[in-house]
């Protein structure tokens, strides 16, 4: 496994705190909301201005966010590596702005097969649209070499993976991206930059969906880019600007505030969650896999121990001879997991994977229905005791 990085996590604690007035300062930055920003001269304005045409995070107007954005973004910039981060409304949303920033009419992207699902259902038709071409391609059949166009602008990958939480080799992936003069974008959702960190691997931006474990309670919509490359930054903001992506003051502070617990919360949600794991696996005459990168006997186990830094509470299992109607069944027996399509809070979910979004990933080809588990906060042994008895009312 990666080494710790105790100091970093510490910085990240420490990020985007307030600067003492008068001597004395609030512990967390408080929220501070703007439509309209006043300045005290014409050259203040103008020197405000050109220092954020120059790439600099300065307030110029209230869309650009305020002290509350700015310690958001250092923090997430610490979590990242990063040194330019940009907010959107959504998780949806930030990845939208990596496709439309870097792609134009003509332009062609290739995308692994198994990433969030909006981006096939919801970006491809917009970018499609307006001319752009789309490619996917399986992680684990190598590295999509005969798919590469002249036109080729950016690689899209996501690990793990949605739903089935496939691992891939990001340094390999960077190099062939690299070596192609192609930009790699990745989603770290599921690491949220505290378990990985795709920018250090090699990847040219990182994305989050911040809903999720930095907002941790389930309250909040909201993404996020991050990269170290100044002209990809400045395409991202230029267009960040034109889209008019606004994140409100409060959803700032949520998420600044779910980040100061994040390593605490998420060490929790991996201990349950491998605890769960384990359960299922001996669950044989129910269970005909469990997908966890934690788990020794996971096909993606070896990368996982290399590059990141733990696991989250994201557990799926393909149930054994059932139909979609038991497994519909089963997640309607449970009692302690809510059904929910979100994760990263800290109460545990559980949904039926849409059999159209496995289908779409060549890196698991059962025809068993597939759950996906959220492991939340609470006691591991009364989880199991729920699963226990859902196998027991549905499937015995």
């Amino acid at each position: 496994m990666a080494a710790p990085r105790d100091q970093w996590r510490t910085r990240v604690l420490h990020a985007g705190s307030p600067s003492f007035d008068n001597g004395a300062v609030p512990v967390n930055v408080p929220v501070v909301r703007a439509s309209t920003v006043r300045f005290a001269s014409h050259a203040d304005r103008e020197a405000l201005h050109e220092r954020r045409e120059a790439g600099e995070p300065v307030s110029t107007y209230g869309r650009h966010g305020m002290a509350t954005h700015r310690a958001l973004e250092a923090a997430i910039g610490e979590l990242e590596g990063a040194s330019h981060v940009l907010l959107a409304p959504s998780g949806l949303a930030a990845i939208s702005l990596v496709f439309v920033a870097l792609l134009s009419p003509g332009d062609h992207v290739l995308v692994q097969d198994s990433v969030y699902g909006p981006v096939r259902e919801r970006v491809e038709p917009l970018l499609t649209r307006l001319g752009v071409s789309f490619d996917y391609f399986s992680a684990g059949a190598g590295w999509p070499e005969a798919l590469v166009r002249p036109e080729t602008r950016l690689v899209y990958a996501e690990s793990p993976s949605s739903f089935l939480y496939e691992v891939i080799d990001l340094p390999a992936l960077a190099a062939f991206a690299r070596g192609h003069g192609i930009a790699l974008a990745v989603d770290n959702t599921w690491g949220a930059g505290l378990l990985y960190q795709p920018l250090a691997l090699g990847a040219d931006i990182s994305v989050q969906a911040t809903t999720k474990y930095l907002g941790g309670h389930s309250d909040l919509m909201q993404g996020a880019v991050a990269t170290s490359n100044p002209s990809l930054a400045r395409r991202l903001r230029d267009t960040h600007d034109a889209l008019g992506l606004a994140v409100g003051a409060d959803d700032a502070y949520l998420a600044l505030r779910g980040i100061r617990t994040l390593a605490v919360r998420l060490a929790q949600h991996g201990r349950h969650a491998l605890e769960v794991a384990r359960f299922l696996q001996s669950e044989r005459s129910v269970v005909t896999r469990v997908f966890h990168p934690a788990l020794p006997d996971d096909p993606g186990h070896a990368l996982w121990r290399r590059d990141f830094n733990g696991a989250n509470g994201l557990v799926s299992f393909a149930l054994r001879h059932a139909s979609t109607e038991q497994a519909a069944a089963f997640v309607d027996a449970l009692r302690l997991f809510g059904m929910g399509a979100s994760w990263g809070g800290f109460e545990s979910l559980a949904l039926v994977a849409p059999p159209s979004r496995l289908r779409e990933q060549r890196y698991w080809r059962g025809n068993e229905p597939v759950v996906r588990l959220h492991v939340g906060l609470e006691d591991p042994a009364d989880l199991i005791a729920d699963l226990e008895q859902a196998f027991q009312r549905v499937l015995s």
